[in-house]
């Protein structure tokens, strides 16, 4: 069975974006992009919600020629990554991406029984549908030093506690991450 991962630079008080929907608190140092370009060169398939889909869209498939290498690697990592985009607004995708308008939850039960290797959930408002459903195998936190005080909250409210178990922190010099394991 596909493991999936749930990973997100959050704010120290656990938003993914400030009330502006602006994320230019996020910017990784180049040790934290590699890490990124890395472990995103591990995923089988990732999987998006709209609203992320078109924000990567917007730019990774378009990273000027000027662009520090590791963007420019980062750009032809996502455009060429099967990706499985979840909207029922969208027509249509690019980018070796797979249009799913119907029940996220069960596509995404299928994909996970579909194969042995690793996805990842972007977007929080996806990853909000697939939690409560226990279908995120491990967490991935990378924590900014910034307070928002309000934006997009990385969690969804829950009718019961998701127990996690922490199994690994790394230090970069702009976040923290947190990796944990669902129980």
């Amino acid at each position: 069975m596909r493991k999936l991962i749930y990973g997100f630079g959050v704010s120290l008080d656990g938003y993914i974006n400030d009330r502006d929907g602006k994320i230019d608190w996020t910017d990784p140092d180049d040790e934290l992009h590699q890490f990124h370009n890395d472990r995103y060169r591990e995923l089988e398939i990732s999987l998006h919600g709209r609203r992320l889909y078109e924000l990567m869209a917007d730019y990774w498939p378009h990273v000027p020629e000027d662009a520090p290498p590791i963007e420019r690697e980062f750009g032809d990592l996502w455009t060429n990554k099967p990706k499985v985009v979840f909207s029922r607004t969208l027509a249509d995708v690019g980018w070796n991406s797979t249009l799913v308008s119907e029940n996220a939850v069960e596509e995404v039960r299928k994909l996970k029984a579909g194969g042995d290797g690793v996805m990842e959930v972007g977007g929080a408002n996806l990853g909000a549908a697939l939690i409560p459903h226990g279908l995120i195998d491990e967490y991935q936190l990378f924590v900014s030093p910034v307070i928002l005080g309000g934006g997009t909250p990385v969690f969804p409210a829950l009718d019961q506690r998701i127990g996690l178990r922490l199994v690994e922190t790394r230090h970069f010099s702009t976040a923290v991450m947190l990796r944990y394991l669902a129980e």
